[in-house]
């Protein structure tokens, strides 16, 4: 396969999971800003989601202070951030249409109707009127385009790059999600001390990652912070976990192996061997942010290794079509 048609392939759907993540990221933040809590750590929490992007310098450039209408625009609609969900879905598009011939009519027609009824719907208002369901439906689109690629694409290389945009996206927004919320917990705890151990604050992460049956599955009692990292991060059996993620990622790199990908292969197995390795309490030890971090920078390192192996080089790449990593995790 060329490596631009790849490319387009590769970023079409991270850019559509990208798109979902946000929207993910979104809700548990309006859903924890609900929750009984004083000014100064709901303004911390939206700070925080900004920050974990490093999105906080382009946002003040725009706005006066932190409130969560203007960080939902800004996030949402903001056609200047390449990260907001309106870009996301965008790009998205851009790329399928780049490369209509390799992909089936179904797949190209979810991801063109998803951006056309996008635009619908956010110049219809539906941001105020109602984010939560705005968010949903975006969740429910990219569920929608995961499907049509599974239910109609060729196992081919086509296939399998489409797949490998999904999982590493996933991987890099699931364990950003979970800095956040863990981020958000330390500045409730030191405002409100025992608050961050309310059933409510831990089910609303593990809803939003469609989580929190799988939680009750696997523990049957009462949700903890330790927990709910354990099944978010080291958890085989549950599908958006960081280990899931990378395991389908370890099993992909050989599907598409070149001359030149044997060491962006161990890399990633390496990740991997890591994860499998390490217990929560490990993990808990070292400080979940610490450690989330580290993770994020080998997982940023993996993506462009596979854009220098597979794709086009993201240094090369020609910015009107906006292909970026995301943001490197703020220390």
């Amino acid at each position: 396969m060329l490596s631009r048609t790849a490319d387009h392939l590769y970023w079409m759907s991270r850019y559509t999971e990208r798109a979902e993540n946000t929207a993910r990221l979104l809700e548990v933040n309006w859903q924890t800003s609900l929750l009984p809590q004083s000014e100064q750590a709901a303004q911390a929490a939206w700070r925080a989601m900004l920050e974990i992007f490093e999105l906080t310098s382009g946002f003040d450039d725009k706005h006066a202070s932190v409130e969560p209408a203007t960080v939902l625009s800004y996030m949402v609609q903001d056609m200047d951030n390449s990260s907001s969900i309106m870009s996301c879905l965008r790009a998205a598009r851009e790329n399928a249409r780049a490369v209509r011939g390799a992909m089936t009519t179904d797949l190209w027609e979810t991801i063109n109707t998803t951006w056309l009824d996008a635009q619908r719907q956010v110049a219809q208002g539906a941001l105020k009127i109602a984010p939560m369901d705005f968010f949903e439906w975006v969740k429910l689109r990219s569920n929608q385009s995961r499907g049509v690629h599974i239910g109609t694409m060729l196992r081919d290389e086509a296939f399998h790059f489409i797949t490998l945009g999904i999982f590493i996206e996933r991987a890099d927004n699931v364990a950003r999600l979970l800095d956040v919320k863990f981020l958000a917990a330390a500045e409730l705890m030191s405002h409100q001390p025992g608050h961050v151990g309310d059933f409510y604050y831990w089910a609303g992460l593990l809803r939003s990652l469609s989580a929190f049956e799988n939680y009750r599955k696997s523990y049957r009692n009462a949700v903890t912070p330790t927990r709910v990292a354990e099944l978010l991060i080291l958890s085989r059996r549950n599908p958006r976990s960081l280990v899931a993620c990378m395991e389908t990622i370890v099993d992909l790199l050989p599907k598409v192996r070149n001359d030149v990908s044997g060491r962006t292969e161990h890399e990633a197995r390496a990740i991997l061997t890591s994860l499998r390795d390490t217990d929560i309490e490990e993990i808990f030890e070292q400080g979940i942010h610490d450690y989330l971090a580290e993770l994020l920078t080998k997982i940023n390192q993996l993506a462009l290794d596979i854009s220098e192996n597979f794709l086009v080089p993201i240094a090369s790449v020609d910015v009107t079509t906006t292909q970026t990593e995301p943001a490197q995790q703020a220390g």
